[in-house]
């Protein structure tokens, strides 16, 4: 299906575990006359001309604080500076939201690559094992512990984000912090021991009360914001009984598809505001509404 202008997804660099994974191949990379840099401000992208700013490797580069993000077309080593100090950072700001429409869709899902990788370094400098400080390994793709030898690895939180639909018409939620009339579809983490359809399952039991079956899975996006991957699936409601979780949900309701088309289209008479393109609920939306079969229009 057409995924444009979906954030984060569609990276073209060769991610090069066989450099990765010997050390003198990596440091020969990051010396190579071609190796470039990806320049990051704190967390967020530099842009130069409707592209990311690449710059040179410094010739006193160290292994130690760059991170390997692959090679690209052309076989040249690409790399990112480690940071020290990365703070929570959880959400997306509005810069890292605005280049998707600013620069190559390759160029979104390297920059999604990187800021996960780079929050993640900042934030895990100590093993969780021993609690004794960990230096980086496998050219930035893991860290080790210098006491105990634990080896770590970039985390990734799988996340469910889901409709429930029931004779023509999905379940859209907001949470309590969302601006007035923004709906989206409903969403949670996969907890230990669930398949993805369990979680699916019991996120929507648990948030509206409805109990759905025969999930099917739609497509995923990478979220940087540190590092989840959304799995996008719809599932089939028992009945449209709601019992919100007020806690999590403010409020939610059934919407019909013409309802659903004309929020992805943005019309002031919508019954509610949806998310944007590149949130791959916007894509799950109208993947639902284009399966459903569009009223007749009048005749000629």
């Amino acid at each position: 299906m057409p995924l444009e202008q979906l954030g984060y997804v569609g990276g073209r660099l060769d991610r090069a575990d066989h450099i990765r994974m010997n050390p003198d191949q990596a440091a020969q990379a990051l010396a190579s006359p071609g190796a470039r840099c990806l320049v990051l401000d704190g967390l967020d992208p530099v842009t130069q001309d409707g592209h990311l700013l690449m710059e040179p490797v410094a010739t006193d580069a160290s292994l130690d604080d760059h991170l390997l993000l692959g090679l690209d077309d052309e076989q040249r080593p690409v790399f990112v500076r480690l940071a020290q100090e990365v703070g929570s950072n959880f959400f997306p700001s509005p810069r890292s939201r605005a280049i998707v429409t600013e620069i190559p869709a390759d160029e979104v899902a390297l920059y999604g690559a990187a800021r996960s990788l780079v929050h993640w370094h900042g934030r895990h400098p100590f093993c969780s094992v021993c609690g004794s400080r960990t230096s980086p390994e496998k050219a930035g793709w893991a860290r080790r512990c210098g006491a105990c030898n634990a080896e770590h690895f970039p985390r990734v939180d799988p996340v469910v984000i889901m409709l429930a639909e029931h004779e023509g018409r999905v379940l859209v939620g907001r949470q309590h912090s969302w601006p007035e009339g923004f709906y989206s579809a409903l969403a949670g983490f996969v907890e230990p021991g669930e398949t993805i359809e369990e979680a699916v399952m019991r996120e929507i039991k648990e948030e509206a009360g409805v109990t759905v079956h025969a999930v099917r899975y739609v497509m995923s996006q990478p979220w940087p914001f540190p590092s989840s991957l959304m799995i996008a699936c719809i599932g089939q409601a028992n009945d449209d009984a709601l019992k919100l979780d007020e806690t999590e949900i403010q409020h939610a309701f059934w919407c019909d598809a013409a309802g659903v088309r004309a929020a992805l289209a943005g019309k002031a008479d919508a019954p509610f505001t949806a998310p944007p393109p590149m949130a791959v609920a916007h894509h799950l939306l109208k993947h639902w509404a284009d399966a459903q079969v569009a009223p007749p229009g009048p005749s000629a």
